[in-house]
């Protein structure tokens, strides 16, 4: 059956023939009017989703932190810089071309490929279309006058927008002045145009246009708006399209598992731990400084710690929880030998041995298979083995009730009614990795610096090593700058 439906899929045009069709890319900005149409290799169509996932990701959890366009913009461009960056023609003659078709080939690309994912239900779609949206316009932002006029002048003709005559912006300049709160020569030097006001609600909102027989008169230091009201109206609608054709690609098993995955909306890539930001010698953990760093654990571990100390047990996944956390910080297999040993106070050394001295090996890839295992990520932890009753592991946020989660937050110190309300609706929302980023923040807040603008944290958690990580990195900068500041004092 399996044989018959890959033969099936095969026989296709865009699967049975080789299809070259390589498309050029003038402009860094993309309105994804036209869809791609060459051939990429099953490698690149999963890493260029979720390259571009990262950063639709990023976003979305600084509209969940209610951060205003800036703080969303200083946030998100590392990670674009890192994961989809695109080069911007004035730089053109220092790039290679080919590293810049690249990049635009991936952005494309990977803008379909999404589309496959999220286009699945309204929600999907809604938060597609939102995150989407945003990066546009901070990609805007960054390109310089020469672009943004270039592109404003090709969205205009491809849109057909219409423009105000100029006998008609002389008879309404005075109301066009008062409206866009431009002084009356400056109106008459700029264009403008009419457009049908539900196409702005942004600028009507904010009382930016005039609006006269339902239209409304935008001019064009404000199109922006305009490209991004039909932008969103265009995918919206190409987005409910593919809907409709998705059932045909059920037959391609090759694709399917992949965009299942993607359409999460959630990704949580590989972390690998940065030994330099830990506080430990070498970046090695030992057995005797556990207890000191567990100030520095996100609240699943903090919670598989305390249990352990208090049962001088775990369960299985929590042992599995815990104990590749703990690799991943920097605990050799003979220390989590002798760490383990020492916790289970209550058993023999031969109990220990036969039970549990194998499975601590196995995760080091030193039994069994040889794996080297990774440290769970959050989306592991949140999505699999959820807790029982005697259970430890798993995600505060997910799995607690609010009482316990609650009461587990004034452990860590966090007593502010507006962090513990903004926590609450977090998790209401189940945007589990928003809430853990918001009690770093809280539980950091001592270490901000006196001028910073905006959180602590330029990025959300989504690895418990990576909460770790940024943690001793905070308190090991801290520490450095209070020395040379000590050192200047001496000095003066």
């Amino acid at each position: 059956m399996f044989r018959a439906q890959k033969r099936r899929t095969l026989e296709r045009t865009n699967f049975g023939k080789q299809v070259i069709r390589e498309q050029d890319y003038p402009d860094r900005l993309n309105l994804y009017s036209v869809p791609p149409l060459a051939e990429i290799t099953l490698d690149q169509f999963e890493e260029w989703a979720l390259d571009r996932l990262r950063v639709l990701c990023e976003i979305e959890s600084c509209l969940f932190r209610n951060r205003n366009l800036k703080a969303t913009e200083q946030a998100v461009k590392p990670v674009i810089d890192k994961y989809l960056p695109l080069t911007s023609n004035s730089t053109k003659s220092q790039t290679k071309s080919s590293q810049l078709d690249y990049e635009r080939k991936k952005d494309h690309y990977s803008h379909y490929i999404l589309r496959l994912a999220f286009c699945r239900s309204d929600e999907l779609r809604h938060r597609f279309v939102k995150a989407e949206s945003i990066l546009f316009r901070i990609r805007y932002l960054s390109c310089d006058l020469a672009e943004q006029q270039a592109f404003l002048l090709k969205a205009n003709n491809n849109q057909n927008w219409t423009s105000v005559a100029d006998n008609e912006k002389e008879q309404l300049k005075e109301l066009l002045a008062a409206a866009t709160s431009m002084s009356i020569a400056a109106v008459e030097q700029e264009p403008f145009f009419a457009v049908d006001f539900e196409k702005v609600p942004d600028l009507v909102e904010n009382r930016r246009v005039l609006l006269r027989y339902g239209q409304a008169y935008i001019p064009a230091s404000q199109q922006l708006t305009l490209v991004l009201s039909d932008f969103a109206e265009r995918l919206q609608k190409e987005l409910e399209i593919t809907a409709r054709a998705l059932p045909r690609l059920d037959e391609d098993d090759r694709l399917v598992p992949i965009l299942n995955h993607l359409s999460r909306g959630f990704v949580a890539p590989e972390y690998v731990s940065d030994s330099s930001a830990n506080l430990a010698e070498n970046g090695r953990v030992t057995p005797e400084q556990v207890d000191r760093l567990v100030s520095h654990f996100p609240l699943c571990m903090k919670s598989l710690h305390d249990g352990l100390r208090q049962e001088k047990h775990l369960r299985y996944h929590g042992r599995q929880q815990y104990g590749l956390f703990l690799k991943g910080i920097g605990m050799t297999v003979d220390d989590a030998l002798l760490f383990w040993r020492q916790s289970f106070s209550k058993i023999s050394d031969e109990k220990f041995n036969k039970e549990y001295r194998y499975n601590i090996r196995h995760n080091y890839g030193l039994e069994g298979n040889r794996r080297n295992y990774k440290p769970f990520s959050c989306m592991q932890i949140i999505s699999s083995n959820a807790p029982g009753p005697l259970d430890r592991h798993g995600c505060p946020y997910r799995h607690y009730s609010m009482e316990n989660l609650m009461s587990a937050l004034g452990g860590m110190g966090i007593h502010d009614k507006n962090t513990l309300k903004m926590v609450r609706e977090d998790v209401e929302a189940k945007q589990y990795h928003v809430a853990c980023t918001r009690v770093f923040e809280a539980t950091h807040s001592q270490y901000a610096k006196p001028n910073q603008q905006g959180p602590i944290l330029q990025e959300t958690i989504t690895h418990p090593n990576l909460y770790f990580d940024r943690s001793t990195q905070i308190v090991r900068n801290h520490a450095k700058a209070e020395i040379s500041k000590e050192e200047i004092e001496l000095k003066a």
